[in-house]
């Protein structure tokens, strides 16, 4: 039987019927039907996305996955918000070796022993074990990637819907905001802080971070000692094959809150975002050349965010290890249960690629026979990069390599010919965002 999912400490992460509970360090591995000790299967292990806050490893099945590619999946837990990332002077001091602000990674490595010392006996292989993850588990695998103590425990990495540069704080931000989040909880005395959190009311601890949101990977401490995309540019990471990419309108879930926008809120959403650089983003993406202002903003998060951040990072690893880059765009995706209000077309947006990779539970509609097609394509170049370091199988269209120089993208689409692009960055306006970040 499947684990509760960890404390979700915001309220769309699980189906209204799935168990929460503290004890929540589980994972879920599936095999396909008559594999054996001993048959060195590829190993996919799979972080959930969230936001650092929300999710559980239970939703995403794996199931259709290893039966389909031969492959073993394991979807995992970890803790999540204040529990999983909380950091404060007092818990640095219980393992300065380690420091605080990263307990969730140290759940993702306790993953990992896991297989090295079990897979076997399921007929994994050691060997060839890939982790991946979307989202804020994108953010994990990232982390993972620039963590010492992972060197050796994993072969490859799939990164989606997030570039490297995304969710670690400073220890020394995430330290000010964990202590505002220990007040909020009811603990403001430096001198019992950690024995009254330990002791606080689960509820108190999910309310507080409605106020003071704790989250993600802490860097500058002895598990994590550098930024990811710091550490990845300098060369001090774990150097290993990579695939990384994102779906076409990443912003469109981000802005959800908003989808009756007019104009004038967009511009003054961008103005007060973007002050005196405005009027240049108003002309990059002026309401003309949009359906509505909603799509207009949804660009602009689009572009601004995971999509150049994505190519940024696929640059980074390309320069250094064999790299595959992708766009997932289907014009006609299901979105996330509960996301999809009217008259919005809700298409590949953030999230929407997860359909297609698992037996997934928060769905709002099944896809169709195409979008099978294209779910069966997408789990063998994942498997096949698991299996080799290289996703291309055969009868499939091939994939090339990313590199600095040729910069190709697989398009993934659900019918006809996939397309290989060279223009990804541009269509994002990547340059563009590069420059305002500079000016």
């Amino acid at each position: 039987r499947q684990g509760p999912a960890c404390l979700q400490f915001q309220p769309t992460g699980v189906r209204e019927t799935q168990a929460v509970s503290e004890d929540c360090l589980y994972l879920d591995l599936y095999r396909p039907t008559g594999s054996k000790p001993g048959a060195k299967l590829p190993v996919l292990v799979w972080y959930h996305g969230g936001g650092w806050t929300q999710g559980t490893g239970v939703i995403y099945g794996g199931q259709r996955m290893a039966e389909l590619t031969h492959s073993i999946v394991i979807s995992t837990n970890y803790r999540l918000g204040a529990l999983g990332y909380l950091a404060l002077p007092a818990l640095d001091a219980e393992n300065p070796s380690v420091g605080s602000g990263n307990y969730a990674t140290l759940d993702q490595i306790q993953v990992l022993k896991w297989v090295r010392q079990n897979i076997a006996a399921f007929g994994g292989d050691r060997k060839r074990v890939t982790i991946f993850g979307q989202s804020a588990g994108g953010g994990s695998v990232c982390t993972l990637l620039a963590v010492p103590r992972a060197r050796g425990m994993f072969s490859r990495a799939v990164i989606e819907s997030l570039g490297c540069s995304a969710g670690t704080p400073a220890l020394a931000s995430a330290e000010t905001l964990s202590a505002k989040f220990a007040a909020a909880a009811g603990c403001p005395d430096l001198a019992t802080q950690v024995a009254c959190l330990r002791k606080a009311w689960a509820p108190n601890l999910i309310t507080a971070e409605q106020t003071f949101t704790v989250r993600g990977e802490a860097y500058g401490t002895g598990l994590l000692p550098e930024q990811p995309a710091a550490a990845i540019a300098a060369g001090r990471w774990n150097k290993v094959p990579v695939i990384i990419g994102g779906v076409r309108n990443e912003g469109k879930l981000f802005i959800i809150s908003n989808p009756d926008l007019t104009a004038t809120q967009y511009t003054d959403q961008i103005t007060a975002t973007y002050g005196v650089k405005a009027p240049a983003v108003l002309a990059k993406y002026p309401l003309s050349a949009y359906a509505s202002p909603f799509s207009a903003l949804a660009a602009v998060t689009t572009d601004s965010g995971i999509a150049c951040d994505v190519n940024a990072s696929a640059s980074a690893f390309a320069s250094q290890v064999t790299t595959f880059r992708y766009e997932f765009n289907d014009p006609t995706s299901p979105t996330l249960y509960g996301f999809q209000p009217p008259g919005i077309d809700m298409s590949s947006a953030h999230s929407a690629e997860l359909a297609y990779l698992f037996n997934f539970t928060l769905g709002d509609r099944a896809l169709t026979a195409t979008q099978e097609k294209l779910s069966a394509q997408m789990m063998r170049y994942w498997a096949d990069f698991a299996r080799a370091a290289n996703p291309n199988h055969k009868g499939l269209p091939t994939w090339p390599k990313f590199t600095t120089s040729s910069q190709k993208v697989l398009v993934l689409r659900p019918g006809g010919k996939d397309v290989v692009s060279t223009s990804i960055a541009a269509e994002h306006n990547c340059d563009f965002w590069a420059q305002l970040s500079t000016t």
